[in-house]
């Protein structure tokens, strides 16, 4: 019986990853890869290349729908699990790789309930990762949090009421996943003054990276979908 490795690459720059991470990704038999779209290349697969040996190592790269359909998602993570089940019973390592952490909004999180509901003799291991959160802070030079300060973070798919009540309540909000929203997000900003205390971050750590400060900018740009708004309270 081989170990399962959930290993977080970080948010793109492999020179982000931990020594432990690439130690257990150069020695894993099997290393899954995720993508949301089979016609996308793997951010995570993409960002571990040079630690990787692929005439030695077998790399498989899995789909999970980007979607909340259960119907389409719960297949997806079952066949996921099942597959890295079959591997480790036969005494092959195997890490599924993630951008960020693996128990920070990752599919990581559902695949590690089933193997511990269906193959609990398998070995799991975790290998945590820097966040995109912790990323983009640095590359704006910008404290999340100080002294008594709070910060919570959101997926601004959870709706415009529960981001502005966040706003009332924290000191810095992190929101994530701001794409679908982001007119009504900007618009919120203004009408709470939080146009000077904000920042946005866009693909942080990769060569696509952009790091926007002034609200003007932020306001006139069309995000991608893996990008994040830090916003703090007046000083």
């Amino acid at each position: 019986m081989a170990a399962v490795y959930a290993v977080g690459v970080g948010p793109g720059d492999p020179e982000l990853l931990t020594r432990k991470a690439e130690r257990i990704l150069r020695s894993v038999d099997v290393i899954l890869a995720p993508v949301s779209n089979p016609s996308d290349a793997s951010v995570a697969l993409g960002t571990i290349r040079e630690f990787i040996d692929e005439s030695r190592q077998e790399i498989i790269v899995h789909q999970f729908p980007m979607t909340s359909n259960q119907a389409l998602l719960i297949p997806a993570w079952q066949g996921a699990a099942e597959l890295i089940a079959t591997h480790a019973e036969a005494g092959r390592s195997v890490a599924f790789i993630t951008i960020g952490d693996p128990l920070f909004y990752s599919t990581f999180i559902y695949l590690q309930r089933l193997l511990r509901e269906q193959w609990p003799q398998i070995p799991i291991e975790i290998i945590p990762g820097i966040s995109s959160i912790n990323a983009a802070a640095a590359e704006a030079a910008l404290p999340l949090v100080e002294g008594d300060e709070k910060m919570v973070v959101i997926p601004a798919t959870a709706g415009i009421e529960r981001i502005k009540a966040a706003l009332e309540t924290y000191e810095t909000v992190v929101l994530l996943k701001v794409k679908p929203l982001f007119g009504a997000i900007i618009q919120l900003l203004r009408t709470t003054g939080r146009e000077q205390r904000t920042v946005f971050v866009e693909r942080v750590g990769s060569p696509r990276q952009k790091v926007l400060t002034d609200f003007g900018e932020i306001a006139a740009h069309s995000p991608d979908y893996l990008s994040l708004l830090i916003i703090k309270s007046a000083p």
